[in-house]
């Protein structure tokens, strides 16, 4: 899951080196977090007009989980 939103958001930025994605320990529920951490300059274009893109981001993510029976959230920090 984690390679899945590096690429997602590799393509979307300038500065890819500073894509980087990390996990929490999943909760009670079974819910696992990731931290999507991008450059200061490119958080706008991961984010999009009144976060759309954030959006899509966070659907892809959940439906790829849904695939393998998990759940997943993004954060964007």
């Amino acid at each position: 899951m984690e390679e899945l939103i590096k690429v997602i958001a590799r393509g979307l930025v300038d500065d890819k080196d500073a894509v980087d994605v990390t996990a929490d320990a999943p909760m009670e529920d079974g819910t696992v977090v990731y931290h999507l951490h991008v450059a200061p300059d490119d958080m706008g274009r991961v984010i999009g007009k009144q976060g759309r893109i954030a959006k899509a981001i966070r659907t892809v993510v959940r439906a790829a989980a849904n695939k393998k029976n998990e759940k997943a959230a993004v954060e964007i920090d």
